[in-house]
C-alpha cells in the first residue's frame, strides 16, 4: 500500500461527495432533452440541496431517536461504501475488507434505517413506504450477493479488488454466460435499489405508486436534503462499482503513480457518466410498473444471478 493509494481512497470519497448531485442533475438533464424540454441544467440538485440546508429543520411530533439518526446512517453507510469499493485505485486501506458480503451489508444497513425511520413516524404514508422498501430489498439484497458472487468465482475470491483486477488481467470473462447474466441482474437491481423507473419514480408525489419519497415525506430541511444527497451517493456508487466490475481498463493498480490516479479519475467519470446517460435515456421510454408487478420483476434478476451463479460453476469446473 502506497501514499498514493491512500490519496485516491480518501479522492474517492470526496469525489462522490461531490459529483453525487451532478449524476442526478445530468440524468435529470437527458431526460428533460429527450422529452423536448430545456431542463434545470445539471447543477439543479446542487441548488436545491442549498435551499433546503438554509430551512429550518422541522421534526415530527413523536418521533424518536431513529427518525433523528437515520439520514446520517443512511450518508455514513453510502461513503464508507465509497472508500471500500474500488472506483480510481486498487491498494486501498480498506481493501482486505471490501468484499461483496460488507457491501451488501452496509447498502442494507442503509435501507433498514430509512425503513425505520418511515415507521416512526407513525403516519400511514411512512408506513406504507416502508413495507413497500422492506419488500423490495428483501428481493434486492440476495440478488446482489449471488451476481457478485458468478463474478468472484472465476478468481477464487469474493474481494472486490481482486474480481476488478482479474477481470483487467483476462478480458474474456467479462464476455462468459455468467457474466452477462450477473450484469442483467445488476442493472435490474441497481435501478430497484435507486428508486429508478419502472420500480419507482423519483419525481412523483403520487401516494398510492411512490415508495421512497413515502419514507421521506415527513423529512424538511437539512435532513431532507441529507438524505437526498445520500441517495444520489448511492446510485452514483452503485453505478462506478457496476463499470468497474465490468469495465475495469483505467482503474489504476495497487501502487500507482500520479499520472495513473488521474486516469483513474479520468475513466470512472465518463463510465458513469455513460451508465447514467443510458439510464436516463431508457426511462423515458418506460413507464413505471404496477406495484405487484414488482417483485415479479425483481425475483426475474433472482433467477438470473442464480442461472449466473450455476453458469459460472460449470464453465470454472469445464476441462480446459
Amino acid at each position: 500500500m502506497s501514499a498514493l493509494s491512500v490519496v485516491a481512497a480518501a479522492l474517492q470519497v470526496v469525489g462522490v461527495l461531490a459529483v453525487a448531485p451532478l449524476v442526478v442533475g445530468g440524468m435529470r438533464q437527458v431526460r428533460a432533452r429527450l422529452e423536448g424540454r430545456a431542463g434545470g441544467g445539471i447543477g439543479q440538485p446542487w441548488r436545491d440541496l442549498r435551499k433546503q440546508l438554509r430551512k429550518q429543520q422541522i421534526t415530527p411530533t413523536g418521533t424518536t431517536l431513529v427518525f433523528a439518526l437515520a439520514p446520517a446512517v443512511l450518508a455514513g453507510s453510502t461513503l464508507l461504501i465509497a472508500a471500500i469499493v474500488p472506483i480510481i485505485a486498487l491498494g486501498s486501506p480498506l481493501d482486505p475488507v471490501a468484499d461483496l458480503f460488507g457491501v451488501v451489508g452496509l447498502l442494507f444497513l442503509g435501507t433498514v434505517a430509512l425503513t425505520l425511520a418511515g415507521l416512526d413516524t407513525g403516519t400511514a404514508f411512512g408506513g406504507m413506504g416502508s413495507s413497500r422498501e422492506i419488500t423490495i430489498a428483501a428481493l434486492v439484497e440476495p440478488t446482489i450477493l449471488l451476481a457478485v458472487f458468478a463474478l468472484s468465482v472465476p478468481g477464487h475470491s469474493a474481494n472486490l479488488a481482486a474480481i476488478v483486477s482479474g477481470t483487467a488481467r483476462n478480458p474474456g470473462q467479462v464476455l462468459t454466460p455468467g457474466s452477462l447474466l450477473a450484469l442483467v441482474a445488476l442493472v435490474i437491481v441497481i435501478i430497484a435499489e435507486a428508486g429508478r423507473l419502472p420500480v419507482d419514480n423519483p419525481t412523483t408525489h403520487l401516494e398510492l405508486t411512490m415508495i421512497h419519497e413515502a419514507m421521506v415525506l415527513e423529512y424538511a430541511g437539512p435532513k431532507l436534503a441529507l438524505v437526498e444527497w445520500a441517495s444520489a451517493m448511492r446510485l452514483t456508487v452503485m453505478l462506478a462499482l457496476i463499470a468497474n466490475l465490468f469495465l475495469p481498463w483505467g482503474i489504476a493498480g495497487a501502487h500507482p503513480t500520479v499520472f495513473a490516479v488521474l486516469l483513474g479519475i479520468v475513466a470512472v467519470t465518463v463510465k458513469v457518466v455513460a451508465l447514467a446517460s443510458l439510464l436516463a435515456a431508457g426511462e423515458v421510454f418506460i413507464a413505471k410498473l404496477r406495484l405487484f408487478r414488482v417483485p415479479e420483476l425483481l425475483a426475474g434478476s433472482f433467477l438470473l444471478a442464480l442461472l449466473a451463479v450455476t453458469a459460472s460453476y460449470f464453465l470454472a469446473a469445464a476441462p480446459v
